[in-house]
């Protein structure tokens, strides 16, 4: 693997009011599967103890096709597009490739 090839996935959800607890618990179960895909190298879930309730996740996949892989995954339709996208009040996802000394 080549380490500049790998895309870093952070992803910023801010649940509905009194979804935190089932938009966890699905983000739980999505980083046990994503961790068992071939192509992902983490899969980490954040929640700031200060506020606002966000939800931050940082993942890390292999390049650009195990990314699209993960997107296409059964479980990540089912979860993500089919169960915590109508509890978000807010997402915003950004995907970063580490930057290397020239």
């Amino acid at each position: 693997m080549n380490a500049a090839d790998a895309i870093t996935v952070l992803a910023r959800w801010q649940p509905a009011p009194n979804a935190m607890a089932e938009v966890l618990a699905l983000a739980e179960e999505m980083r046990q599967r994503s961790l068992a895909e071939p192509g992902c190298l983490g899969y980490e879930i954040y929640r700031s103890p200060a506020g606002p309730e966000a939800v931050l996740l940082v993942e890390r996949y292999r390049d650009a096709a195990a990314l699209e892989k993960h997107k296409q995954s059964a479980h990540y339709q089912l979860l993500v597009t089919g169960q915590v996208l109508p509890l978000l009040a807010y997402r915003k996802v950004d995907l970063l490739r580490a930057c290397t000394p020239a």
